[in-house]
């Protein structure tokens, strides 16, 4: 048991209620580039091309093994393109008949990790493998020093994954025995002592470690820091609890089933549930006449409140989220401003009131509620981040370039993610995230 006091539990309005909806098929599919950091995708199909769940679509550039695969059966659409003819994303018009590549299962017991690794690689599904340091598409060519899996989400309106995980347990086990082959090391799967979960029950050959705190607890990066922290030349590869589960059920099957499970919440959410969709769904096929008609500005959310990423009604589902999140967005003046009473407003300090009603749910709305200004020394960034490094004077050295004060404090350990909470406190307004990624680029290019 690692209890963790550093943290900060967002507490808002909306939470899915444990009530499953099977969502019909959606008008169209895509894969995004845009989904996977540092990625320069080819493309292996066109416009009008038949293909089915599991067929590549596009390859990494400078990894030309790994390769990206349509979640359904259909025919490409389109080909959307952005500024300089960068790809955005291929999309696939489903069939009803919703057919699968055949793939031949592998015996786990007598495989080798290369044919584990090939047979990852031909289906799409090894991008699901992402290595620190750097946040990006583990290397097949390397061998992590071991695995890390967090079991839990403790982001704001995060599903509940004991109910999500209830009817993968099949697919859970034979995900971790893929990723047994994958490492020397050890795997280690993260659970929560708030969340119990009986699916992990039982598990063989998987160090488990529980953890109890407010976020970011369920963060991969937190864990792997309290277990086994990163230093230079250290290489750990992480997976997504749902993701472990698509990888298990394809090593079973042979199939490419992108089947997941998401919650759908929000306080612009009419009714805020699960729902079981296929990766890469069309936004509006999953929120479809379950938004609130109260006339307000929605923002539509990919993933958590924190590092999910802006979408609209005609885009498609991220490949790692997990939720789909509405709020309000805060394009409104605020009468008085900061002297008003507030009284239904958040504050990480005793600035309003919500200090003394601490289990109270806020409907809150991206307003910045203040302008970018001078980052300074407030302390309030070491509050919320349950790891040994100094947030500030990394941010500071990623700002001054200073490759070697970024190793000495601490960048290997962190992505976005991890200082997310960081951002969210901040009163100076500071995009944390951007220059955690500008970063882990830097560092990329430079040593690699």
């Amino acid at each position: 048991m690692i209890r963790l006091k550093k943290g900060l539990d967002i507490k808002l309005v909306g939470q899915a209620a444990r009530e499953l909806v099977d969502t019909p098929l959606a008008d169209s599919y895509a894969v995004n580039p845009i989904d996977f950091v540092g990625l320069t995708p080819k493309l292996l199909v066109k416009v009008d091309d038949e293909v089915k769940a599991g067929t590549p679509l596009f390859f990494d550039k400078y990894r030309p093994q790994v390769l990206f695969s349509s979640p359904v059966s259909g025919k490409v659409k389109a080909v959307n393109r952005g500024e300089k003819r960068k790809i955005l994303e291929v999309v696939i018009e489903p069939d009803s008949k919703n057919e699968y590549e055949v793939f031949q299962t592998v015996d786990l017991n007598t495989a080798s990790k290369e044919s584990v690794i090939d047979q990852m690689l031909a289906s799409g599904l090894w991008p699901m493998i992402i290595q620190r340091p750097y946040g990006v598409i583990a290397d097949p060519s390397k061998t992590p020093d071991a695995v890390f899996i967090s079991g839990f989400d403790s982001a704001p309106l995060a599903p509940e994954m004991d109910f999500v995980l209830q009817n993968v347990t099949e697919d859970l086990k034979m995900g971790m025995e893929v990723m047994k082959k994958l490492t020397p090391g050890k795997v280690h799967l993260g659970v929560s002592a708030r969340q119990k979960n009986p699916v992990f029950d039982g598990l063989q050959g998987i160090d488990v470690t529980t953890f109890d705190g407010p976020h970011p607890a369920g963060n991969v990066g937190v864990q792997i820091h309290h277990v086994a922290p990163i230093g230079k030349g250290n290489l750990i590869w992480t997976v997504d609890i749902q993701n472990l589960a698509i990888i298990g059920r394809f090593f079973r099957t042979g199939r490419v089933d992108m089947t997941k499970i998401i919650a759908v919440a929000g306080s612009e959410v009419e009714h805020p549930r699960y729902q079981k969709i296929i990766s890469g769904a069309r936004i509006d096929s999953i929120v479809k006449d379950n938004v609130k008609q109260n006339g307000k500005s929605i923002r539509f959310i990919c993933g958590n409140v924190l590092t999910g990423t802006k979408t609209t009604l005609e885009n498609h589902f991220g490949f790692y989220a997990n939720q789909m999140t509405l709020i309000p967005e805060g394009n409104h003046h605020e009468f008085l401003g900061w002297i008003a009473p507030r009284l239904n407003k958040f504050s990480v300090s005793h600035s309003y009131f919500s200090w003394l009603t601490p289990n109270k749910k806020y409907d809150l709305d991206t307003n910045l509620n203040g302008g970018v200004r001078a980052l300074v020394m407030s302390g309030q960034y070491e509050k919320v981040l349950p790891m040994d490094i100094y947030p500030v004077y990394l941010l500071k050295a990623i700002l001054a370039g200073d490759i070697d004060k970024m190793e000495n404090l601490g960048i290997y350990e962190v992505i976005e993610e991890d200082l997310a909470l960081c951002e969210f406190v901040c009163t100076s307004k500071t995009e944390v995230q951007q220059i955690v990624r500008k970063g882990l680029d830097m560092l990329m290019k430079e040593l690699n």
